[in-house]
């Protein structure tokens, strides 16, 4: 009897998703005025990634599933997600994009990436679409005119798929910039000018292949990068001033997102709690980052941070580790920025159960975070 009533519930929740998804599709969702970057931000509040699903397929890329996870996550409380998305690379198999960059609209996988998207929208989530692993591409990037073109392709063509949908669209140009790019004890270091300049390079082609489309996309507000992985203190080199910005700080529909994983001892999913510098040491790092980009004039957006553990899955389910999340949380929301947690239901995992049996909050991390001190 059990089992027959969970297979009822189940069959009429993908009825309703369905339903819903069809309505999201068809309706106008064009604006004539769109909110800045630094409003979009502010109503961004907090967030979470489905990570592991369309950036790499480790978890499932099913519709009814995601959707049932979007609607656990805006119970919540939450006002965005992130959908970590990668493109000229394999995933199980196959790609959304070729070699030139030139995406497929017809595939399976994006198809239901757009199902999950319209399904958010639907909601008045808002969505942060990005370029995530790429590796070949960060790897493999010289500046060439291969590489720009391929680049400039993939987001025109992104651009001009989604260019009439609304304001809750955000694109994120490239996921944790590495290889190429940079990053601390390889060949590449994050501060030399060479990464300086393939980093604010590879930004300013993005997002001009996105404005060059026009329509929705002249105000759609449009995430770079830092590079070491995305990492908050490289703000600091990466974007000094208004002049490394695309644009030259002249386009009110950009932000900025870093990455935390800071301090790595700590939040690594080999780290230790005993690693753990304090709340205190936490939030004003972060305070630096906002005042930063106070001085740009450009909102952040603290796309991932996370404690994972590996083997060791109970130092998560401590008052210790649940505070560093809210103090994440609470001092993004204090300074005027916005927070999108990892959750890739692994290592990071926040939730746990099936579509069937129903998803539940791992540790009661994601609860305790979003209640204010």
């Amino acid at each position: 009897m059990k089992f027959k009533l969970l297979l009822l519930c189940s069959l009429v929740f993908a009825f309703i998703l369905q339903s819903c998804v069809d309505t999201a599709s068809t309706i106008d969702v064009e604006d004539t005025v769109f909110p800045n970057a630094n409003e979009i931000v502010l109503a961004m509040e907090s967030g979470v990634n489905l990570g592991n699903v369309f950036d790499n397929g480790y978890q499932s890329i099913e519709f009814y599933e995601l959707g049932a996870l979007i609607t656990k996550y805006k119970q919540a409380g939450m006002k965005h997600i992130r959908i970590p998305t990668t493109w000229i690379d394999g995933v199980n198999g196959s790609s959304l994009a070729n070699q030139e960059g030139r995406i497929n609209v017809e595939h399976s996988r994006f198809q239901i990436l757009k199902q999950v998207i319209d399904f958010a929208i639907e909601r008045e989530l808002y969505v942060v679409l990005n370029a995530h692993h790429e590796r070949t591409f960060k790897a493999n990037y010289d500046g060439s005119d291969f590489y720009n073109q391929q680049f400039s392709n993939l987001w025109t063509d992104i651009a001009n798929y989604f260019k009439e949908y609304n304001h809750y669209l955000i694109f994120e140009i490239l996921n944790e910039p590495e290889g190429a790019f940079g990053h601390w004890g390889t060949e590449v270091s994050p501060v030399s000018e060479q990464a300086l300049f393939f980093t604010r390079q590879i930004m300013k082609i993005g997002v001009e292949a996105v404005r060059s489309t026009g329509g929705n996309n002249l105000q759609r507000t449009v995430m770079i990068a830092t590079n070491a992985y995305g990492n908050h203190n490289q703000i600091f080199a990466v974007y000094p001033n208004k002049a490394t910005l695309p644009g030259q700080g002249s386009d009110e529909y950009l932000a900025i997102q870093v990455h935390s994983y800071d301090p790595w001892a700590f939040c690594g999913e080999n780290g230790r709690n005993s690693a753990y510098p304090g709340d205190a040491s936490t939030a004003a790092t972060m305070r630096s980052i906002a005042e930063h980009g106070r001085k740009l004039g450009v909102p952040i957006n603290y796309g991932e941070f996370g404690v994972g553990r590996n083997g060791n899955q109970q130092e998560r389910d401590t008052d210790l580790v649940r505070s560093y999340y809210r103090t994440v949380v609470q001092t993004a929301l204090d300074e005027g920025m916005s927070s999108t947690v990892w959750d890739d239901r692994g290592w990071f995992g926040l939730v746990e159960g099936t579509v069937n049996s129903g998803f539940t909050f791992k540790y009661n991390i994601i609860p305790f975070m979003l209640i204010e001190n």
